[in-house]
């Protein structure tokens, strides 16, 4: 898979293919001078595979995150997202995290079963679990495979506690399953909220949600009573950064009673995919983009260490903590915290072992 010299295609956020690390080959596409003119793109149709999964909830030990258990019902994102630190995991697909990761899906559709099998384990220990921590649970395909919703019905089922990250307005769709899980306090919603230039969120982020759905969908679910917060990521020297103060203003008056940030990531494949972003979009700005991004990262495109990777060091790092800190309190956000209830959780029932797993009697 070559990078392509194309440029930018309609409606997509990555523009290349690049290699993903695990690959002992490299290729690189090049005019051979015969053309008069290159041939127009043809547009990148999306592709969907399903996923026999064995297992859903995935678990983590990071102190940098703030939960320990998540779901993610699809692998790939069709939002298309250029910053997105998922992509790069598209590789263990043999697949890049360039326009493969936005065009070739996977799908869990057996999702909820597994769900219902792993919190019927006698050693289950509840533990909110967050959908859409590594793609959006609410992407585009969500429409037709429902998958997201399915999960929704067995937690309300269940009284299990939930937590949801999107950037789509189709998380609407839901709120007869959402407004219950409220209601006994089991639920929260987290809207990102990157930008409020729609122009620069069709380049960022080309088939999310614009900008003042966004917003409106926090309204809509405030008033629905549900507990909804924003995060303003990722952060982006110089491309959103001057927005901060007015997303922030702008979401605690839709409704957001929360609200977080994240500056960007550019782990492994990424820094290849953002550098060619910035060429194409921003070429005047790239080269401060980059020096600022690597000084907050120690001299890298990226860095891993727990405690800096989601906030960066460095003297740019700080005057944005700086600044988060004082529009939070300015618009009256994260004043009260919402713990989300653990003690209502009723197990469901265990699914009847196969035949041949059971026990031979002896007798």
């Amino acid at each position: 898979m070559a990078l392509s010299p194309d440029g930018a295609r309609k409606g997509r956020g990555a523009s290349c293919n690049p290699d993903n690390r695990f690959f002992s080959t490299h290729s690189e596409a090049e005019h051979d001078g015969w053309a008069l003119a290159p041939d127009p793109l043809k547009p990148l149709l999306t592709s969907v595979t399903v996923q026999q999964s064995r297992t859903i909830i995935s678990r983590n030990h990071s102190p940098d995150v703030p939960f320990t258990q998540s779901i993610n019902p699809y692998q790939g994102c069709e939002h298309g997202c250029v910053y997105c630190y998922a992509r790069p995991s598209h590789a263990y697909f043999d697949l890049s995290p360039g326009l493969d990761f936005e065009t070739k899906l996977f799908a869990k559709p057996n999702a909820a079963e597994l769900l219902r099998k792993e919190l019927s384990h006698p050693r289950y220990q509840v533990s909110a679990i967050t959908l859409g921590a590594n793609t959006d649970a609410y992407q585009p395909i969500e429409r037709d495979w429902k998958i997201t919703r399915a999960l929704l019905e067995v937690m309300l089922e269940t009284r299990h506690p939930v937590s949801i990250i999107t950037k789509n307005a189709l998380v609407l769709r839901d709120l007869d399953i959402l407004t219950e899980l409220a209601k006994l306090n089991l639920l929260q919603v987290f809207v990102s909220v990157t930008s409020l230039d729609p122009a620069l969120t069709q380049k960022l982020e080309p088939r999310a949600s614009a900008p003042h759905r966004r917003l409106l969908t926090i309204e809509k679910l405030g008033a629905a009573g549900i507990p909804v917060g924003c995060m303003v990521a990722p952060l982006i020297p110089f491309i959103n950064d001057a927005e901060m103060e007015d997303i922030l203003t702008a979401v605690a008056r839709a409704g957001a009673g929360t609200a977080g940030y994240v500056f960007i990531r550019l782990a492994h494949e990424l820094k290849t995919l953002f550098r060619t972003w910035l060429d194409e979009h921003a070429p005047l700005k790239a080269e401060r983009v980059m020096a600022v991004i690597n000084d907050a990262r120690g001299g890298r495109d990226n860095d891993p260490r727990f405690g800096s990777r989601m906030r960066g060091e460095g003297q740019f790092a700080e005057l944005l903590r700086q600044r988060f800190a004082v529009a939070v309190k300015k618009n009256g956000l994260n004043r009260v915290r919402t713990d989300l209830r653990t003690d209502l959780f009723i197990a469901p029932e265990a699914p009847a072992r196969k035949q041949k797993d059971r026990q031979i009697p002896l007798f």
